[in-house]
């Protein structure tokens, strides 16, 4: 008899696979009530971000959180409706051509996309249907109107230039995630642990699930469109 196979253990949710709550202790959004002029107090680290994140206080003694800018230092001054790098501000009020980040994919809902470090989006154009948005992933997207997002690039842009040394290093990091690292090729583990195991049949070709097959047999390609390469 197998043993249950990894997404099956995910959703178990045993010790393994748990998120470590300290590391999302501290979540970056906007508040709803974002007006005025706001000064940078601090900046903090949270191990489940990529990027640096900013607090920032008003005259009233309001905070909040937000993904830190690149080139910003504690006492500069962010303002909303403004034009400067840092700024929050809707999208129908920022010019085309401009890098924006922490974008809302619903108006004040603290903002979802474009938030890991050295990341940015830019405004493309103003559409009477939405503001079309070029995202890192090279893909265009069309948002409301009156979503937020940060005007600028997110801090941290070298991150990925440093390579990883050690091994344990790469493991703290994955499991502040609550991934799971090493990865083992499901080819390469025994047919008890996995659809895909056992020593023959390395040569692997597009395996497709049977869309009725229980959930631990849901490997491979689920309910593909399309198989195998695209011809030129």
């Amino acid at each position: 008899m197998g043993k249950r196979i990894i997404q099956q253990a995910r959703g178990h949710g045993s010790l393994v696979y748990r998120v470590k709550r300290k590391a999302f202790s501290v979540k970056p959004s906007y508040p709803k009530d974002l007006n005025g002029e706001w000064e940078i107090i601090d900046f903090l680290r949270s191990a489940g971000h990529s990027a640096p994140l900013v607090k920032l206080k008003n005259k009233t003694g309001k905070t909040f959180i937000n993904i830190a800018n690149k080139g910003l230092a504690v006492g500069d001054k962010i303002s909303f409706g403004g034009e400067k790098e840092g700024s929050i501000n809707f999208l129908v009020n920022i010019n085309p051509g401009t890098k924006i980040f922490n974008i809302e994919k619903n108006p004040f809902d603290g903002g979802k996309f474009v938030r890991t470090g050295g990341n940015s989006a830019l405004i493309l154009s103003k559409e009477n249907f939405g503001v079309k948005v070029l995202m890192p992933s090279k893909e265009i997207k069309i948002f409301k109107e009156n979503c937020r997002a940060t005007i600028g690039e997110i801090a941290g842009q070298g991150r990925l230039d440093k390579p990883i040394l050690k091994a344990g290093k790469k493991y703290f990091i994955k499991k502040a995630k609550s991934k799971k690292w090493p990865r083992t090729s499901a080819v390469k583990m025994n047919a008890v642990d996995h659809p895909f195991g056992s020593g023959r049949g390395k040569r692997i070709k597009s395996k497709i699930v049977k869309r009725f097959a229980s959930s631990g047999q849901k490997v491979g390609l689920l309910y593909p469109k399309r198989t195998g390469r695209k011809k030129a």
